[in-house]
């Protein structure tokens, strides 16, 4: 069974790999990313503080995943967001919007603010 699984995963990074994604970021500007954030519309939906949107957006502050997936779902999202081609939004551009996104802080964890552990 741990040699199934040691093929499948092989082959993930593989396909991964042949689909033109780098296994790491690569490196961008968090300070053009914040610009480019606003500028490319995403706040509209994430909130201006990558915070989240409500019912449109996610928060993304502190949550952003791993580059591969990052990158593959702002091109072929699978829910409501438009997809960004890298004819709308250059490679360079969202390595920046990421390194952005990577550089905010993951919110407190609830069990450190008082008001929300009272009885």
């Amino acid at each position: 069974m741990k040699i199934f699984l040691v093929i499948v995963m092989a082959l993930f990074v593989s396909g991964l790999a042949a689909q033109g994604q780098p296994s790491s970021a690569p490196t961008g500007n968090a300070e053009k990313g914040k610009t480019l954030f606003v500028e490319r519309a995403c706040w509209q939906c994430h909130g201006l503080s990558a915070q989240g949107g409500g019912i449109a957006g996610p928060r993304l502050a502190g949550r952003v995943p791993a580059w591969p997936a990052f990158s593959r779902y702002v091109r072929r999202p699978t829910e409501e967001m438009i997809p960004y081609t890298p004819k709308s939004l250059p490679d360079n551009e969202l390595a920046d919007i990421y390194a952005w996104l990577r550089s905010i802080p993951p919110p407190p964890a609830i069990s450190s603010i008082p008001q929300l552990n009272r009885k």
